[in-house]
């Protein structure tokens, strides 16, 4: 027998073990590629942007069509509302802030205060204590409250005045 020649290999062992090395190669390679156009998607799609962003538009002469910032006026002390329900009194904590795109339309509100306030209870007490347990109940509420607070304010200043109410603690005991 010649000394040159191999022994047979048994079945299922590869007889290469460079394709490994080769699989091996290919998969670190799918790999950083995979990567590499994540990085570079996102790149894109950040520098598309422009930074825009972080600096507000400076609204044109005799432009009404830009948004103007939100103002935020908070309605304190909070409203307490209690309830009866069944043999157990049941009570309604909620702190309440009023959102708007114009200053002085917003304090020429203010003066109307009382009036609001007095409004925002007797919305709050009318109110089914079961129903303000849930999620859709409290949302109701919030747009009910908007609706009436938007409603006295065109009666009082003529203009709508307030873009949302918005309930910043709700608290039911």
């Amino acid at each position: 027998m010649a000394k040159n020649q191999a022994a047979p290999l048994p079945p299922g062992v590869a007889a290469e073990p460079k394709s490994k090395l080769k699989l091996i190669i290919l998969m670190v390679v799918a790999l950083l590629l995979a990567v590499g156009l994540s990085v570079a998607g996102t790149w894109f799609v950040l520098s598309k942007s422009g930074g825009n962003e972080a600096r507000p538009a400076e609204p044109a002469e005799g432009a009404t069509s830009l948004r103007r910032a939100a103002v935020y006026e908070d309605l304190s002390p909070a409203f307490v509302i209690n309830y009866r329900q069944g043999n157990r009194q049941r009570y309604l904590q909620v702190s309440i802030a009023l959102m708007a795109r114009d200053e002085e339309r917003l304090k020429a509100l203010r003066v109307h205060m009382p009036v609001l306030r007095n409004e925002l209870v007797m919305l709050l007490s009318g109110q089914d204590f079961d129903s303000l347990l849930t999620p859709v109940g409290k949302e109701m509420l919030r747009q009910q409250a908007t609706a009436k607070v938007q409603e006295l304010a065109l009666k009082e200043t003529g203009h709508q005045v307030v873009e949302q109410v918005l309930f910043t603690n709700l608290v039911l005991q």
